[in-house]
C-alpha cells in the first residue's frame, strides 16, 4: 500500500538506504529527476523546514529535536507505532509476524509484502528487492527481478507465480533480510515523519499521524503524498508552531489525508483515520497513552499498555 519515497531514483540511492542507514550517496545528483521528484524542501507543496535547511540550519533543528520530549520515538511508543501500523496494513497487532507476510488483497497493486506493506505495481518493492539482491546474490528473491520488472505499475503476478511468495517467505527468516526491512522503515518513513512533527509542535499522537501517512502515501511531494497533504492541512489550520491549536491542525491533516484516501481506488476504507488516529484525536489523547481501544476494517484491536 506504500509509495516508495525513491521512486525512479537509482539503484544506489535505494542501497545507501538499506545497507547504509540512509547517508548521502555520493553519485545522487541534487538537480537529477529523481532528486527533483522526491525534494520536500519544494515550497510549492509544504516545505520540510529540515529539508530546505544547509548544514548548519539542520544542525540547529538536531539540537531542537533533541532537546524535545523523545516521544514517538520512545521505546515503548515505537513498539506502539508498530502495532498500530500492523493493524492498519495487515490487520493484526503482530508486526513482528509481518516480515514475511504476502498477500494480494485484490486492490490493483499487486502482491503486498513486509512490515510497511511493499506492492509489486507501485515500485517500492522492485526497489527495495533490487537494492537487497545486489547485496545479497544468493537470495531466493533475486531470480524474480527481471518479472518484478515487468509487473512495475501493475496489478499482475506475471513471472512471480507460483514461486514468488514462497522466496519472500524463505527470505524472512533471515535476519538480514528483517534488518533491511526495519531500516526502510526508520529511515525513509519514521524518522523523518517523526522529526517533523516534532519540528511541527506535534505530540506523540501527532507523530504518529504524520508516520502513518507517509507510510500509505509516500514522501512525496505530489498532492496526493505526505508532503502535498501538509500542505493542504497549512491552508487550513497553523501548526502548533505557528501558534496554532493541536488539535484543530490534526483534525485539518486527517480531512487532508482522509480526502486523498478516497481519491485512490485502492484505499476507500479508511478506518485508519475514522475508527483509529480520529477518535484517539477526539478523545484528546495527544500523548497516545494506553489503554488504547480501536477498530480497524470492522474488527476492534486493544492495547492495555
Amino acid at each position: 500500500m506504500t509509495r516508495f519515497v525513491l521512486f525512479a531514483a537509482p539503484i544506489a540511492i535505494a542501497a545507501s538506504i538499506v545497507f547504509n542507514g540512509g547517508g548521502d550517496d555520493p553519485e545522487a545528483s541534487s538537480d537529477s529527476p529523481a532528486a527533483a521528484a522526491a525534494d520536500p524542501a519544494d515550497s510549492a507543496v509544504g516545505p520540510d523546514p529540515y529539508a530546505a535547511a544547509d548544514d548548519e540550519g539542520r544542525r540547529q533543528l538536531d539540537e531542537r529535536v533533541e532537546a524535545m520530549p523523545a516521544g514517538l520515538a520512545a521505546p515503548a511508543e515505537r513498539e506502539l507505532a508498530w502495532k498500530l501500523l500492523a493493524t492498519s496494513e495487515s490487520s493484526t497487532l503482530d508486526w513482528r509476524g509481518q516480515y514475511g507476510m504476502i498477500d494480494d488483497n485484490g486492490d490493483g497493486t499487486g502482491y503486498t509484502a513486509g512490515i510497511v506493506g511493499f506492492c509489486s505495481g507501485t515500485h517500492d518493492m522492485l526497489t527495495f528487492v533490487e537494492a537487497f539482491t545486489k547485496e545479497h546474490p544468493d537470495s531466493p528473491l533475486k531470480p524474480y527481478v527481471p518479472a518484478l520488472r515487468k509487473v512495475d505499475g501493475t496489478g499482475s503476478h506475471e513471472g512471480l507465480d507460483p514461486g514468488f511468495t514462497a522466496a519472500w517467505k524463505k527470505s524472512a527468516e533471515d535476519p538480514v533480510f528483517r534488518a533491511a526491512q526495519d531500516r526502510v522503515r526508520d529511515k525513509q518513513y519514521f524518522e523523518p515523519a517523526v522529526r517533523l512533527a516534532k519540528l511541527d509542535g506535534l505530540g506523540t499522537l501527532g507523530q504518529f499521524i504524520y508516520f502513518d501517512a507517509m507510510v500509505l502515501q509516500g514522501a512525496g511531494t505530489e498532492p496526493d503524498a505526505f508532503y502535498g497533504i501538509r500542505k493542504a492541512a497549512l491552508a487550513e489550520a497553523d501548526t502548533v508552531d505557528e501558534g496554532g491549536d493541536e488539535k484543530a491542525y490534526l483534525d485539518a491533516f486527517l480531512d487532508a489525508a482522509r480526502a486523498v484516501m478516497k481519491s485512490k481506488r485502492n484505499q476507500h476504507d479508511t478506518s485508519r483515520i475514522d475508527t483509529a488516529q480520529r477518535e484517539f484525536l477526539y478523545d484528546g489523547n495527544l500523548a497516545l497513552k494506553p489503554p488504547l481501544t480501536w477498530k480497524m476494517y470492522g474488527e476492534t484491536f486493544h492495547v492495555a499498555s
